[in-house]
């Protein structure tokens, strides 16, 4: 595995972390969280500002949300695009932000597939309907599939992708990776996961096709690692490529863990450079899906693919506190922790682990501009030191 750990002696998940030519300051990386807040694709103030917070609360990798590399591959209206050259410049203005407050800026490129023309989810997440286009004139699109199997009842206008189609998405992915490039992201992740097109590919459940893109394993890898080819290709040699997959379908049901084990095989053979670790997203029967959510309860998937397939990876799932991520990094279960909503709760997550793992030393690392503030609050009330840690 290619990784430099310059800090031997403290918390491993402080110490750098390097891929390809790009070195992130600490294990701690933001996983990407649609707002579906955009216009048109378009990132605006609010997105700047959402992932600001997190560069300035210590994370050492960014990520924008699910990316839509075509019109038709968005989730909702109010996903993000890199479809188009005009949407770079929104991008450009995060991904400068974020490198000025010291983080790697990452970003995710994802098709919908199957799951597209859905209302936001404060909406319902259902099919759009000509209710949405009266309430919000929000229409409704074709989606293009898997199959032509609808994933929602009362969904509509659903097609197969044809071998044109598939022709036409995956350079759509290798052009809006081109972008992202300009835009100035450092590592970008194909979503390989969550009932999105190229897990539906992946999936047994979900990929019922009779041509050279289904039946066995070999069959339902081809189009998304086609896909994942073209963006290596398209992606600078000096930049790392991650690709995010749900390590398994559920219990003992669809993709396994045997199966993401040899498709991260083929990832590395490709030119990827670390897997973000997730898992499910397919709609099972009650008792088919994976057991009630408990704290790192994606790790031992993380940890199984790490080993088995000799790739970095990235550890997710409910992890909100310092010495669980710790403990992740340095027993060897994850290369990269991945927080979401925890830091949606404390956009101050990543120096706030320093401060539990380090003691005084830790305020080092925050912004000197509110840092100060802070520290002279924690000397004064005997805070955030530990009960065994004294002021350095």
């Amino acid at each position: 595995m290619s990784e430099t750990n310059n800090a031997p002696q403290g918390p491993k998940l402080l110490s750098e972390f390097s891929l390809r030519g790009v070195t992130l300051k600490n294990r701690m990386m933001v996983s990407p969280m649609c707002m579906y807040s955009a216009k048109d694709g378009f990132a605006d103030d609010f997105h700047l500002v959402h992932l600001g917070r997190f560069a300035l609360g210590g994370a050492g990798l960014v990520f924008v949300e699910a990316t839509s590399v075509s019109s038709d591959g968005k989730i909702t209206h109010g996903c993000l695009g890199l479809w188009k050259d005009e949407q770079i410049a929104q991008l450009t203005r995060i991904a400068d932000f974020l490198h000025q407050s010291g983080a790697k800026a990452g970003i995710q490129l994802s098709h919908a597939g199957g799951k597209g023309s859905s209302q936001r989810p404060w909406e319902g997440l259902g099919p759009l309907s000509a209710a949405d286009v009266e309430a919000r004139g929000d229409a409704p699109w074709p989606v293009l599939s898997v199959t032509d199997t609808p994933l929602q009842q009362g969904q509509e206008g659903v097609r197969a992708l044809s071998e044109a189609d598939m022709d036409r998405i995956a350079d759509d992915f290798a052009q809006a990776a081109k972008r992202a490039d300009r835009a100035g992201f450092d590592i970008i992740e194909v979503h390989c996961a969550h009932g999105y097109l190229l897990h539906a590919f992946l999936s047994p459940i979900s990929n019922l096709r009779e041509d050279g893109f289904g039946g066995d394993l070999e069959g339902r890898m081809r189009f998304p690692l086609d896909v994942l080819q073209r963006v290596r290709a398209a992606w600078p040699e000096s930049k790392p490529m991650s690709v995010r997959i749900s390590s398994v379908d559920g219990v003992d049901v669809g993709w396994t863990i045997e199966d993401s084990v040899i498709f991260a095989r083929r990832l590395a053979g490709i030119g990827v450079d670390i897997v973000d670790c997730s898992s499910g997203g397919m709609v099972l029967p009650r008792e088919k899906n994976l057991p009630q959510r408990t704290p790192g309860f994606h790790l031992p998937y993380a940890e199984i693919i790490r080993r088995e397939a000799d790739i970095p990876v990235v550890g997710v799932g409910l992890i909100r506190d310092a010495r669980q991520a710790e403990a992740a990094i340095a027993e060897g279960c994850a290369d990269l922790v991945a927080v979401a909503r925890e830091l949606l709760f404390d956009p101050n997550w990543a120096d706030r682990c320093a401060l539990e793992l380090t003691g005084a030393a830790g305020w080092d690392l925050w912004p000197e501009q509110f840092g100060w503030w802070l520290k002279r609050r924690a000397r004064q009330q005997k805070d955030l030191f530990g009960p065994d840690r004294e002021e350095g």
